[in-house]
């Protein structure tokens, strides 16, 4: 196993290799002494907040970034220009062969640019005439659903707002989002249960937790500022117990680079009491089996005269549907549980027991569990759990979804939502005093399957790449080429700005980092955490080109160009931010006195009412799921049909990458060095099909359309991971995820279990 991504996997994550990594993007900016100044503001008071993950910000320590959020304001805050001239010397038929990781090197985007389909290239366009465009394509179409406003997740609280107020006084309630993809199944689980779609913790809870149950995330990559919590409880004697598909350094033992000791020795923290790898989809599995125990030992109590183990106030009181969830845990046999889980009951015990010991338990999940056709009833299952002893509404104990993209979460709570309430188009409604739509509109399933059949015709994109996000990219693509206008609001050049459709915009942006200065003087945003705190968000470093306009000024100039002035005064709103925060808190309770209420350093908290006790559900009581095991996992489902061995694979990021954005070639805490085509397998499986270390293989999926889904020159890598199992890199694997495998109730693509075939590859070049 010479040069094995296991042999070269380092032996704790943090520690000095992450200073050096931090210290590297820095350099690679080509503005080191900005950068540095921007890492010292970040996540601060009166600061910016990172453009990374959304994890709370510590009420201590001088530095409150980590390696990825240095990587991701280093590769944003650059002094590298993909300007006019740029766009003249690359042609959109040459930028369509390069990499991801090419396109977004080439540097930050700093003047509007309109297609130019004579000559396939990029060109100059005022910015009056760009809005012009836009409000020409919009008012033409035959109705306001032909149009599809897309939203990436790190928008703004006043950008997401204004945007949607657009969108529905244009007449529509099409509004695709990121979050469509990664968290929309813990939406719609959380809302059933209990009655509000966010984690009922704080970051304070993880100080006062016994033990913290970690599903299907990987924090080390993903939100690493995660790790120092992590660490701080673990030290503290909480018992962490995790469960991912992969043996991931982070949560084995974490080094923090803002230790000295850790930083400059071999010591670290182990993080989890407890690992468990379950089969990939089978974490809904492993938490029954987790109930079913405690229920059968309760059931041992009572039946000994003893007093029960799980709260039976707390049950009766509070939730509903117990007796039924008690009967379908009875007739779940142990034998499934562990078939589907890949954990043995005595594992599954030890974990039991572990959560029976303690008294607050923390259950934090993220994409692992998400993107699954069962999601929805997983995270139930979740749920289910902490119910059974009443862990929700008390100090060091609930429930946490860890949403990755900054302010994802704060762009639904302010409207992003294709779903909207009843009360919230009211409120909107006499805002405005204007008629709302209040039929629900597409989301990103939607959006493309109205693209693929040119009954949308236009798409807006604030933010975000939808083009490398979204699943079965061949059909995203050829969806998004189907667009009469697509129009993107971005900071660098990504893969969505060359399905350029009849018409193409390319509408530049400023970052978190740069002085937003308008007619009222230097103006500041806010962000939402997935603690649900609201904080203050300010740039100090001046933008690359005076052609670079905020968001909220690009959105209102759309909208001011198509709707006029008649009910909204949009220029107003750009020149003073303070205005639609007021309007924010007109349409939404929580958020009243919003402009006073940011003066309180680190922001205000919206609060939770699950955290309260509260049930804003139907029942009105937090209700207990009781949805039956899937019956087959997806590659037992498509099996039957096939003369060779399917396996399961899950879609994931390396290190050096967040989100669709690629910052580098290497996943360091993987051992792997300058590629990204890699597929991870288990050694005994790769055994069975006669592959070594490094061959390559065509990764083909299997669905019911018949659809060639497939994928060459991937490299093999032995991983820790079960048996039937791989896992490789998006967006390169994101054209084996079929459009229409999505989650039950959900619609989230289901790209951490996508049926395949491996067979070795017809070429034998080296990628």
């Amino acid at each position: 196993m010479t040069k094995s991504s296991l042999t070269n996997k380092p032996l704790k994550a943090g520690g000095i290799s992450s200073l050096k990594s931090t210290i590297k993007h820095i350099i690679d900016s080509q503005q080191p002494h900005t950068n540095i100044k921007n890492l010292l503001n970040a996540n601060q008071d009166k600061g910016f907040d990172c453009p990374g993950c959304a994890w709370g910000d510590e009420k201590e320590g001088l530095l409150q970034f980590c390696e990825n959020g240095a990587k991701a304001i280093s590769w944003e805050s650059t002094s590298k220009k993909a300007d006019a001239r740029f766009f003249k010397s690359h042609s959109v038929s040459y930028l369509k062969k390069q990499s991801d990781y090419w396109l977004e090197y080439q540097g930050r985007l700093t003047e509007p640019l309109r297609y130019n389909s004579a000559t396939d290239h990029y060109e100059r366009i005022s910015w009056q005439d760009a809005f012009s465009l836009i409000s020409t394509h919009l008012t033409q179409l035959t109705s306001p659903d032909q149009a599809e406003f897309y939203t990436s997740g790190r928008a703004s609280n006043e950008a997401a707002f204004l945007y949607q107020l657009f969108g529905r006084m244009f007449g529509t309630n099409n509004f695709p989002d990121c979050s469509n993809m990664c968290h929309e199944a813990s939406g719609v689980a959380l809302n059933e249960s209990i009655g509000i779609g966010k984690g009922t913790v704080t970051l304070a809870d993880f100080e006062h937790a016994d033990a913290i149950f970690v599903f299907g995330q990987n924090p080390g990559t993903n939100h690493p500022r995660m790790m120092n919590t992590l660490r701080k409880s673990a030290r503290a004697g909480c018992k962490i117990v995790s469960f991912n598909n992969l043996k991931e350094v982070a949560l084995e033992r974490f080094a923090s680079p803002q230790d000295p000791v850790e930083l400059l020795t071999p010591s670290a923290t182990t993080i989890s009491h407890l690992y468990l790898s379950p089969k990939l989809g089978g974490d809904m599995a492993a938490v029954r089996g987790i109930c079913k125990y405690i229920l059968e030992k309760n059931e041992t109590a009572i039946k000994q005269g003893k007093p029960a183990i799980i709260d039976i106030n707390f049950i009766a009181e509070h939730t509903v549907n117990f007796k039924d969830y008690q009967q379908q845990v009875i007739t779940t046999p142990w034998d499934k549980i562990e078939q589907q889980s890949g954990l043995t009951q005595t594992e599954l015990t030890q974990v039991a027991e572990i959560y029976l010991q303690s008294n607050r338990v923390i259950c934090t999940w993220a994409m692992g569990i998400t993107q699954h056709k069962h999601s929805v009833a997983t995270i139930q299952e979740i749920v289910n759990l902490q119910l059974l002893k009443g862990n929700i509404g008390k100090a060091g104990a609930g429930l946490c979804p860890v949403r990755g993209h900054s302010n994802v979460q704060g762009n639904r709570t302010v409207g992003i939502n294709e779903k909207p309430s009843a009360e919230f188009i009211t409120a909107l409604t006499k805002l405005v005093n204007k008629p709302l739509p209040f039929d629900g509109g597409h989301n990103v399933y939607y959006a493309i399957k109205a693209l693929l059949d040119k009954s949308s015709k236009v798409i807006i994109c604030l933010g975000g790449n939808i083009a490398a996000a979204a699943p079965d990219t061949q059909q995203t693509f050829e969806a998004l080429c189907n667009s009469e206008l697509n129009v993107q609001i971005s900071t660098k050049l990504n893969r969505s700005h060359l399905a350029v459709g009849k018409d193409a915009l390319i509408l530049p942006c400023l970052g978190r980092t740069e002085v937003d200065l308008q007619a009222s003087g230097p103006q500041y945003i806010t962000v939402e955490d997935t603690f649900s705190m609201v904080h203050a968000s300010q740039g100090s470093v001046p933008p690359l080109s005076t052609e670079q306009k905020s968001e909220i000024a690009i959105v209102a100039g759309i909208a001011q160009a198509t709707l006029g002035n008649k009910q909204i005064n949009w220029q107003s709103l750009t020149d003073n931010y303070d205005l639609i925060r007021e309007m924010i808190a007109q349409a939404l309770p929580e958020f009243s006195n919003f402009n006073s209420r940011l003066k309180t350093p680190g922001g205000f908290y919206l609060g939770n009412s699950a955290a309260k006790l509260q049930w804003k559900n139907q029942p009105e009581k937090a209700s207990f799921g009781v949805d039956p095991l899937p019956d087959k996992l997806v590659a037992e489902h498509f099996q039957e049909n096939q003369k060779v061995k399917l396996f399961t694979l899950q879609t994931l990021r390396s290190h050096d990458q967040y989100n669709t954005t690629v910052y580098g070639m290497n996943d360091r805490y993987r051992g792997i060095k300058n590629e990204r085509n890699v597929v991870f397998i288990n050694i005994k499986d790769a055994r069975r099909l006669k592959l070594l270390e490094d061959d390559l293989v065509t990764i083909t999926s299997i669905w019911s359309d018949n659809r060639v889904r497939s994928v060459d020159g991937f490299k093999i890598k032995f991983y820790d991971i079960p048996q039937g199992n791989l896992a490789a890199y998006y967006p390169e694997t994101n054209p084996l995820v079929p459009l229409d495998s999505v989650g039950d109730r959900s619609f989230t693509p289901t790209s951490k279990a996508i049926a395949v075939m491996l067979e070795k590859s017809v070429s034998n070049r080296i990628i």
